[in-house]
């Protein structure tokens, strides 16, 4: 049994992994922002723990980890750094705040996690840390220039810190999903949403327990071999 933290575990992708690790028989603790009804929920139907945490606030980040700790009786070993928002705007338009907030939630939170939960995975000589892309972090997406900047620099964690844990015994890997029937995705029109199944070579939409079964495979120990890949589950739209 597996002692595992996602955040932004209250719906889509992430309450997909969450439900994913808790099938397995895996104690699992998610992080959430606001969306209490949600999360209750989700543990009420998993038996996982939420707990509500601002990720792009570090202060913030390092109690909810030493709450995430007690909860899962000792360290997680397995940290899933899903959390992340979106905004589609002309570049032009993106002021400082909203800058700092997509850079703070999509790509300093998965720092500030990782930073957090090294030191544990390193006394123990083991660990998974799977951040959670996206092919746009790879292609870039036109008007979302603050979130594919912010995917990318993930890509760029993660390989840094696979250099830096790997002799520790720690993997560190990134999931980059493609067009995912999220909430995320929810506001994009039929014309819109029947282009992006056009433009991916699977010719459909992607789920989310399609990414949770990938995120639960490199947490697995059949994928101890695999560090600083950036791994796409987007229907082969980013070839």
């Amino acid at each position: 049994m597996k002692r595992v933290l996602v955040t932004g575990g209250s719906r889509g992708i992430g309450a997909a992994i969450v439900r994913a690790f808790c099938e397995a028989g895996d104690r699992v603790v998610f992080f959430y922002r606001t969306n209490h009804a949600a999360a209750t929920r989700l543990a009420a139907e998993t038996g996982a723990t939420p707990i509500s945490c601002d990720v792009s606030d570090p202060d913030a980040v390092r109690v909810a980890y030493a709450e995430a700790r007690v909860a899962l009786g000792g360290a997680p070993l397995v940290l899933v750094n899903n959390a992340g928002i979106s905004d589609i705007s002309l570049s032009r338009d993106v002021d400082d705040t909203a800058w700092r907030r997509m850079i703070d939630t999509n790509l300093s939170a998965a720092f500030y996690l990782a930073r957090e939960a090294q030191g544990a995975m390193i006394a123990a000589e083991q660990g998974r840390i799977i951040n959670i892309g996206s092919m746009w972090g790879k292609t870039g997406a036109s008007m979302e220039v603050s979130y594919s900047a912010a995917k990318a620099g993930l890509r760029g964690l993660t390989m840094a810190l696979a250099k830096e844990l790997g002799p520790s015994g720690i993997t560190v890997n990134c999931v980059e999903p493609g067009v995912i029937q999220t909430d995320m995705n929810a506001a994009l029109d039929e014309a819109t949403l029947a282009a992006l199944c056009d433009a991916t070579p699977l010719c459909r939409i992607g789920t989310p327990e399609e990414v949770a079964s990938v995120v639960l495979f490199l947490a697995s120990n059949s994928a101890s071999f695999i560090t600083g890949q950036c791994l796409g589950v987007d229907g082969g739209y980013a070839i």
